[in-house]
């Protein structure tokens, strides 16, 4: 494990757009150190600490590549790469809600991140809450999704929402 810092920054800083699906339970938020030509290793290296730091038990990374996985084991967090395609959807959903609710049930605090967070993500978060029975008609698991996001959600998000009771 690598060695703790100390003083200022020591406990990192938060991912950029990270927001609570459920609180204190599960998380969403951009790639730590940011997509594209945005992103930075040092801004990486602080977002891994906090994440670690804020006792997040697992990250689940839905980015296509594997891109700087390793650098959570360094730091000390568990990550796990669920690559989203769009291809396959009620398959690769049916294992991710199922392995998200295994870890939830088992206490585990789950940070899950795309390259952004845009209407994939938000959807496929919306979805569980559908899936997992948390919101029991498929109007209000949308009102309370697009509540998160401070948006309305697109066709593809709305539809992993409405279809998501079918993957039980």
């Amino acid at each position: 494990m690598a060695t703790r810092l100390r003083g200022r920054w020591a406990l990192g800083i938060k991912p950029r757009h990270f927001t609570w699906i459920l609180k204190d339970k599960v998380a969403i938020c951009e790639r730590p150190g940011g997509y594209g030509d945005n992103h930075r290793r040092v801004r990486r290296q602080e977002e891994i600490i906090w994440i670690r730091e804020n006792g997040f038990g697992c990250v689940l990374s839905i980015i296509q590549a594997p891109h700087n996985l390793h650098n959570y084991d360094e730091l000390g967090v568990t990550a796990r790469h669920r690559p989203f395609n769009g291809e396959d959807l009620d398959p690769w959903l049916k294992a991710f809600y199922r392995e998200l609710n295994d870890l939830l049930k088992s206490g585990t605090k789950v940070l899950v991140h795309g390259e952004e967070v845009g209407d994939r993500i938000v959807g496929i978060m919306g979805g569980y809450i559908r899936w997992a029975g948390l919101v029991d008609d498929d109007t209000k698991a949308i009102t309370v999704t697009e509540r998160l996001a401070g948006r309305q959600l697109d066709p593809f998000a709305r539809n992993v929402i409405l279809n998501a009771t079918k993957l039980r």
